[in-house]
């Protein structure tokens, strides 16, 4: 590849950080919610994480890793809703989530904007996000990163973060995690002494400062800042020319 060939996008870079949430993960389910994270899971499959599980987005689990709208060609096994649920429960399935509002505990609204009684906005609903967080491993991806979304406190919970979790004892605790929140700014953790969310890297060209403004609550901000890791050459050949030769990831990341 010649030199501009291997210059990155922005969405690119969200991608390589939503795959990394797999890195290493073995034999478990991988649950992506968005173009971009879709895109991640199937590169985490071709290069770091070959026993991750794919499933077809309905009920079969897809042993090899089609572009993004394509059919799969190799099916490993079927995944009815009830055995999916199975390995929710057994913890075997690492979901990437979206949110309306996120707070700085990880506490996730994805049910409404306002006051439940009433509210102003009607999003999705709950829907399996309570078991999700106490169960198996929920990051989040967020592709714009406002004020709106990340909130000093959400509207209702409907995936649980960090406080809520410890409040509610061991056995809401026991089993939950939340490995990193990935935005079109940068890579967050709660790797905080109090389960806060922290600034973990960011993607290039974003500041320290422009995350602060974009974001509705104080961060754990190290002295030093790495950047987002860069995609390999290889990487970005398998994002352009296997995984999504349409371009989908810069109508949800534009550049």
């Amino acid at each position: 590849m010649s030199s501009g060939a291997t210059t990155a996008t922005r969405a690119e870079y969200c991608v390589v950080a939503c795959a990394e949430a797999w890195r290493d993960a073995g034999e478990v389910l991988a649950s992506p919610m968005g173009t971009v994270p879709m895109i991640g899971a199937r590169l985490a499959k071709l290069t770091f994480s070959p026993d991750l599980l794919l499933t077809d987005g309905e009920a079969l689990l897809i042993g090899d890793v089609p572009a993004v709208g394509a059919e799969a060609e190799v099916v490993e096994g079927w995944l009815p809703y009830r055995q999916h649920l199975a390995l929710v429960a057994t913890g075997r399935r690492h979901v990437m989530m979206g949110a309306g509002q996120l707070d700085r505990h990880g506490n996730q609204n994805i049910s409404c904007i306002g006051d439940w009684a009433r509210p102003e906005r009607q999003l999705l609903g709950v829907r399996g996000a309570p078991i999700n967080t106490l169960n198996n491993p929920t990051s989040y991806w967020v592709p714009r990163h406002s004020p709106r979304v990340f909130v000093e406190r959400v509207d209702m919970v409907s995936g649980v973060g960090y406080d809520r979790a410890a409040a509610a004892g061991p056995s809401a605790s026991r089993y939950h995690r939340i490995p990193e929140v990935i935005s079109d700014l940068g890579v967050f953790d709660f790797e905080t002494p109090d389960r806060t969310m922290r600034l973990r890297s960011l993607h290039p060209g974003v500041t320290v400062e422009q995350v602060a403004e974009a974001t509705g609550f104080a961060l754990t901000v190290p002295d030093e800042v790495p950047y987002t890791r860069q995609p390999t050459a290889e990487e970005l050949r398998l994002i352009r020319e296997v995984v999504d030769p349409k371009g989908l990831r810069e109508r949800e990341v534009p550049a």
